[in-house]
């Protein structure tokens, strides 16, 4: 497949796809406010995060809707992107909700907006493990205790009677696919396009992937923040943001292939391939169906339940999300 070549041809593909009945390209209404401020940040992983399709391509919809300094901003990898949030390089990013809700529970001034997929993550083992009850003993790889990965191994782990404190053996390293590969552990979670990988390569299999089995497929694993303060002072913005973000997940569930050039086309990841299989493998249509304050209250629980937080669902809904603005998306955007 040729591969649409720079920013303005893969616009005029968005148009297209949109005549086709595929996306709506078009700027807000004109009765509504004008944007307090035309300048947004993202987050950018370097040559990683195909999952993040949606926000990577929300930029050119941003810019036609009216946002002209639409940044896409590299800053530290060697820490969780929602510190990229909390640090204020950021005014938004799409991270797990128990992510977001550990950044609500330190007191850091964010809201989490909207929901945007599921489907991101699987936990590949070897023979020993046939079920998330067999990971008791096991070593399990991770980048760091407290990174996402082990977060949520623990909430599956605890989910299934498991204490992850004190029944897993948590490996840290630098790489754990290959440390996994190498057999020096016995399970990883992997993000996509890796499980794709791995399984082309026979290695491993899926004992968990939270975009078929529950109850981790029923709620999202990537949601979109925003910092309070912008949220607070620049609605029309934020709402443009949001607006762009889930008409491009639109794009990546309905023309997967057209959303995978686009990626290339510009630069935010190397492989098409992987970026089609991560598209077509993960549930960038939920966000139309699944409730995402619903999301946090389970995400919430089981972390509360685990004593990764001591508030209740109730306050981190109260005190960290705001879900006015998917409201009145989910209506405009009706297909």
């Amino acid at each position: 497949m040729q591969i649409i070549q720079n920013r303005r041809t893969f616009l005029v593909g968005l148009s297209a796809a949109g005549g086709a009945g595929f996306l709506k390209v078009r700027p807000s209404n004109a009765d509504e406010p004008p944007p307090e401020t035309t300048t947004v940040r993202l987050g950018r992983w370097n040559n990683a995060a195909y999952c993040w399709g949606a926000v990577y391509l929300a930029g050119e919809l941003m810019r036609a809707d009216g946002l002209t300094d639409v940044r896409y901003v590299e800053v530290d990898h060697t820490v969780d992107n929602s510190q990229w949030l909390a640090r204020g390089d950021t005014d938004f990013d799409m991270n797990m909700p128990s992510m977001h809700i550990s950044l609500i529970e330190a007191g850091v001034p964010i809201k989490i907006l909207t929901g945007v997929h599921t489907g991101c993550f699987e936990l590949i083992a070897n023979d020993s493990v046939q079920r998330v009850t067999d990971l008791r003993g096991k070593r399990v790889g991770v980048g760091n205790i407290g990174s996402y990965p082990q977060i949520l191994v623990s909430l599956m782990a605890n989910y299934v009677g498991l204490d992850p404190a004190n029944d897993i053996n948590w490996v840290e390293s630098r790489n754990p696919i290959q440390s996994f590969m190498d057999n020096e552990v016995d399970a990883v979670l992997s993000a996509m396009p890796e499980p794709l990988r791995l399984r082309a390569k026979k290695i491993g299999h899926t004992v968990v992937s939270n975009e078929v089995d529950r109850p981790w497929s029923q709620y999202f694993c990537c949601m979109v923040a925003g910092n309070a303060d912008y949220v607070n002072k620049h609605p029309a913005t934020t709402k443009r943001v949001l607006k762009a973000i889930l008409t491009a997940a639109d794009l990546c569930a309905s023309n997967p292939e057209l959303a995978a050039q686009g990626l290339i086309a510009q630069g935010f990841v190397p492989n098409y391939d992987d970026a089609l299989g991560t598209l077509r493998e993960t549930g960038h249509d939920k966000w139309r169906d699944y409730d995402a304050q619903d999301s946090i209250r389970f995400y919430a629980l089981r972390m509360q339940e685990t004593g990764m937080i001591t508030s209740s669902p109730q306050q981190i809904i109260a005190n960290g999300t705001d879900f006015r603005f998917l409201k009145e998306l989910k209506r405009e955007l009706k297909t």
